[in-house]
């Protein structure tokens, strides 16, 4: 059983997800390799993802080792309803999840992924966790664990963890080297930009691009909107990022201060109301306001709404607010993942190695079954290493050795000038 779209859309979305493979070299070679090894088998694992071409290749890898999969939506703007419809028809795995779903189906199939009983849960914002501890307790007790895809999910898993909500280990995929180092600096940077180019076609360059949140997704956007010749400007409420940000070469100051000469503000910072209508009563004419953190609070949409005397939508993804002073603003995606709303989320290449760490993680937690604590637990630092050089030998970079001499020397203490 599925609630997709339109099945017959299941030829094209077929023909992306292999296509995306090409760029998965990581992907392909643990693909071939778990199904020789069927390190999932007899495990239940439900999904709660982006369902795009790349999740489409973690699901048949994870389906590969002996898992039986199904998967729903992270977010109702996300979905990909022709791979939705290749999974389904192609690939035989279950999907609930429709492009433009409302709330409240979007948590109905929230709660078709946990009808299936799952064993090992994937998160992407640690939706399908809340859920079952809120509503599906009863599940609990059947846990393997569970792994987290994002920064939103790992801060909201790590609070669970420290209230003793938490009844179930979970590691923290995002937190691998080889995911926010890559997936979030290099992912988010150049999607992120794809999604707002996309969505208004607008000349980057000579824009004043403001970046509240200076973290590894922050830092990737930052680095890609300078590259398209913006000049850019950082906000923060830690002070080590944004000394970091300074010395990077960035303005940094208040975001009520960089609201005032802003064209466009992206938000990155998994917290809530962090542009609020202070910041958009003294917003230029026309700034566009885009978020590229996973949940649609981090711009008060309800302050803006209010503020608003009308609202138009001349493009898919931009809606224009019409202010009382004559003023316009301009939201992106109705302030959703704007990677994901309005482009394709992130290119295929960094995804392998995020979706590599997925698929050891899940292995990982059914080796350790009944030996972690109910808390959130890093990705084993041989995983991550695993990752790197897979991902080096996939690429045809040989790095150096070093030597038995070396290794000795960088274990002792007694060898000095």
């Amino acid at each position: 059983m599925s609630d997709i779209k339109d099945s017959s859309l299941a030829n094209q979305g077929e023909a992306r997800i292999e296509w995306a493979l090409r760029e998965m070299p990581v992907i392909r070679g643990l693909m071939q390799r778990v199904a020789r090894e069927r390190s999932l088998e007899g495990v239940r694992l439900s999904g709660c993802l982006h369902i795009t071409t790349e999740t489409a290749n973690l699901a048949r890898t994870l389906k590969a080792a002996g898992a039986d999969v199904v998967l729903c939506a992270s977010n109702p703007l996300s979905t990909q309803d022709d791979v939705a419809a290749a999974l389904v028809s192609t690939y035989k795995i279950p999907v609930f999840a429709i492009r433009g779903e409302s709330s409240g189906v979007y948590y109905q199939h929230i709660q078709a992924a946990l009808d299936h009983r799952p064993t090992i849960t994937m998160d992407d914002g640690a939706d399908l966790v809340s859920e079952m501890h809120k509503t599906r307790p009863e599940l609990l007790g059947a846990m393997i664990g569970g792994t987290e895809e994002t920064t939103t999910g790992v801060i909201r898993l790590r609070a669970m963890a420290r209230d003793g909500a938490l009844k179930f280990p979970v590691v923290a995929v995002n937190d691998a080297m080889t995911k926010h180092l890559f997936d979030n600096r290099y992912g988010t940077g150049q999607s992120a930009l794809d999604g707002i180019i996309r969505a208004t076609n607008m000349l980057v360059a000579g824009k004043t691009f403001t970046v509240v949140g200076y973290g590894w997704c922050g830092r990737g956007i930052a680095m890609r909107a300078k590259g398209h010749g913006a000049h850019v400007i950082v906000t923060e409420v830690d002070a080590l990022r944004a000394l970091e940000a300074t010395m990077d070469g960035y303005e940094v100051m208040p975001l009520l201060e960089a609201a005032k000469q802003s064209d466009v503000i992206v938000t990155v910072t998994g917290d809530k109301n962090v542009i609020d209508k202070a910041h958009m009563e003294v917003m230029k004419d026309g700034c566009i306001l885009a978020n590229a953190g996973h949940f649609n609070v981090e711009i008060n949409i309800p302050a803006l709404e209010a503020l608003s005397i009308g609202k138009s939508r001349p493009r898919p993804a931009v809606d224009v607010y019409s202010l009382a002073d004559g003023r316009s603003l301009c939201l992106l995606a109705e302030g959703r993942l704007v990677n994901l709303a309005a482009a394709e989320g992130h290119p295929s290449a960094v995804m392998d190695m995020s979706f590599a760490n997925q698929v050891l993680a899940a292995a990982y937690m059914r080796r350790m079954h009944g030996k972690l604590d109910d808390t959130v637990h890093p990705v084993p630092s041989e995983l991550d290493d695993e990752v790197a050089q897979l991902k080096l030998a996939a690429m045809n970079i040989n790095i150096d050795r070093l030597t038995g001499e070396q290794r000795q020397y960088l274990s002792s203490w007694k060898e000095g000038t």
